[in-house]
């Protein structure tokens, strides 16, 4: 091999490592620094049960058909089926060893709104972190004193069911660049209070677009297609447009989709039904303000 070949390959393999190290370090998992969850004082417990109810914690993480005080039970274990696999929610509830329940706040908001593990890795973003990044430092804190008085269980969910190469968590952290923001979804009046704060539970707590947003190949939402509907990720039906064009809740009203909300049951006297019975139940639980503050969001996003 002559000496300019010899060099053009020395430098083929530099370029390599630069650029492997410039991914590495691009693509890393990115923890807040420390002072992120300093200062936030103690938990308010009544709020954090209204985030934890705004954030549907129970529907995929309580056992399936559960009501009662058992739905307080986050032993976890639910399969959520997806075209990259099957994920299996994890045991959250403050049991030390089974559960989260020897994590600190650090850990939990980090998991929360940045998609990192308690030990570095990235997390699948089967959990919605893409929507919580949105949450508040206040809400987290809240929420994980909240989430401190429920329940143990000692209940060990089974692993994800990934073929390669979705099993290679280092994968994550180019998706993430592509796709995790804490920007808004779509352009509200921020000035206004109600739609403000709709905006913050539907983009963020609500993780409405988790389901109701078409994707791409890669598992990002496309962004011109907010709240547009999408194919039911476990191959039945299909999750219903919700902007205000949509045949499904376009001709309602604010008041319409606030009592449907709280009820399960639509202008015509239908009742909810699959996946989004879990979810009603959840939004029973908030106020009467932040249902309505939802329908306005919902109101007032583009129609498509």
């Amino acid at each position: 091999m002559g000496r300019r070949a010899r060099k053009l390959i020395s430098g083929l393999v530099v370029l390599g490592v630069v650029g492997g190290a410039a991914f590495w370090w691009l693509t890393k998992p990115a923890p807040w620094s420390a002072s992120h969850w300093e200062g936030l004082g103690e938990p308010d417990l009544a709020k954090g049960e209204q985030v934890f109810w705004a954030g549907g914690c129970v529907s995929c993480h309580a056992n399936k058909g559960a009501e009662g005080d058992a739905r307080l039970v986050l032993s976890g274990g639910a399969p959520l089926k997806s075209p990259f696999g099957t994920f299996h929610a994890p045991n959250i509830s403050p049991d030390e060893t089974a559960g989260i329940g020897a994590w600190t706040l650090a850990e939990f908001g980090n998991a929360m709104t940045r998609g990192v593990g308690r030990n570095g890795e990235h997390l699948y973003p089967s959990f919605p972190y893409g929507s919580y990044a949105r949450m508040a430092a206040k809400d987290v804190n809240d929420l994980w004193g909240f989430m401190k008085t429920l329940p143990k269980s000692t209940e060990v969910a089974p692993p994800h069911e990934l073929p390669f190469p979705y099993n290679m968590r280092i994968a994550l952290g180019g998706w993430k660049l592509l796709f995790l923001t804490d920007k808004p979804r779509t352009a509200v009046d921020a000035n206004d209070p109600k739609l403000a704060r709709g905006q913050y539970l539907v983009e963020g707590l609500g993780h409405c677009g988790e389901c109701h947003t078409p994707r791409n190949a890669l598992g990002g939402f496309e962004p011109d297609q907010w709240l547009a509907g999408a194919p039911n990720p476990e191959g039945e039906g299909r999750i219903p447009d919700i902007t205000p064009g949509s045949k499904s809740i376009g001709s309602w009203s604010a008041s319409d989709i606030a009592s449907y909300l709280e009820t399960g049951f639509t202008p015509e006297f239908d009742s909810v039904g699959g996946s989004m019975v879990e979810v009603q139940k959840n939004m029973a639980k908030l106020t009467p303000a932040d249902r309505e503050a939802i329908a306005a969001y919902l109101k007032a996003v583009p129609a498509l």
